[in-house]
């Protein structure tokens, strides 16, 4: 699991290396790059675990790392980067992007709910609902190239200066070692389940998640470090919108993706610590996530590590 996860990070780097510099050759702003191609690449990892496990019917864990992930996102993740360095958030972020990964959270919870919504025979996400989730992410995508155009800001980001081939290389090899990296990781995450006893349900929500969620962390702390709170905090709840509406969407296209072992427990907490972070930025400190915030996020989150590890037992 470990070198495979070396394989999917390193292979989501140089993807989104080629594809900034290909982007980069049709003069597309530094901006329009950082909020579309570098989002896309840090939910990869996400995307490539979770296509894998929907293709070869490991639904428990295709679900459970998204789920797992946006949990981890805003608890571990912001309440460590929030230590670091107490986290300014952009008005535009709290006002649009916090709410609409609490949206998001929520269509969740609706979609895969279809017994109680809808009166269904079994709770799934269907390939009916991954179009429509897909649509959301278009959406999105439209929104922030909306916002690149309109700041008439420009984002300090690196780009390397490769040529058209290399940036076509860069790409598919970037591809390539995300498909490879993420079957070997499922494939012994499903291992560790069955040796450890553990179901995949709970591998899915903690081991594969925390191991998805380490490109946002690094990101987020290093962000931190530098004082830029508003990449550390974008870089998150764009992650968490990736998240559930494209890695989902093309992962229940792929093969409907059943709810399975995954409880309405685990939904509730995703949809809490989108509010926890909501309430953060309106209610405390106004547009801050402070030192003291951070601690209370962790502390819920290692609550929640311990409720599945009771599970285990």
């Amino acid at each position: 699991m470990a070198g495979s996860l070396v394989l999917v990070i390193y292979g989501a780097n140089i993807l989104v290396d080629g594809a900034s510099s290909l982007a980069k050759m049709f003069n597309i702003p530094n901006i329009v790059i950082g909020l579309t191609v570098v989002a896309f690449g840090t939910s990869s990892p996400e995307l490539a675990i979770t296509s894998y496990s929907a293709y070869t019917g490991n639904t428990d864990i295709a679900i459970g790392n998204v789920v797992g992930s946006n949990i981890c996102n805003i608890l571990l993740i912001i309440g460590v980067t929030s230590i670091v360095y107490p986290l300014t958030i952009l008005k535009n972020t709290v006002l649009k992007e916090i709410p609409l990964s609490l949206l998001a959270a929520i269509v969740l919870y609706v979609m895969i709910n279809d017994i109680k919504f809808s009166g269904g025979s079994v709770d799934s996400i269907s390939i009916g609902d991954g179009i429509i989730l897909l649509g959301y992410m278009a959406i999105f995508v439209y929104y922030l190239v909306h916002l690149a155009n309109t700041s008439g800001e420009d984002e300090d980001i690196v780009i390397l200066n490769l040529s058209k081939s290399k940036s076509i290389l860069y790409i598919l090899g970037g591809f390539a070692l995300l498909i490879g990296g993420g079957k070997i990781f499922v494939d012994s995450a499903v291992e560790l389940a069955l040796r450890f006893g553990m179901s995949q349900a709970v591998v899915g929500l903690t081991i594969v998640s925390l191991g998805t969620s380490l490109p946002e962390l690094v990101t987020s702390v290093v962000a931190a470090l530098k004082k830029n709170s508003d990449i550390a905090v974008g870089n998150v709840v764009g992650s968490n919108i990736f998240n559930i509406f494209l890695v989902l969407g093309v992962g229940s296209i792929i093969s409907s993706i059943p709810k399975g072992n995954i409880t309405n427990i685990d939904f509730y907490v995703c949809i809490l610590a989108s509010l926890a972070l909501l309430a953060s930025a309106f209610v405390m400190r106004k547009h801050t996530v402070t030192k003291v915030e951070g601690i209370f996020f962790v502390i819920m989150y290692i609550v929640y590590l311990s409720y599945q590890v009771h599970l285990v037992h």
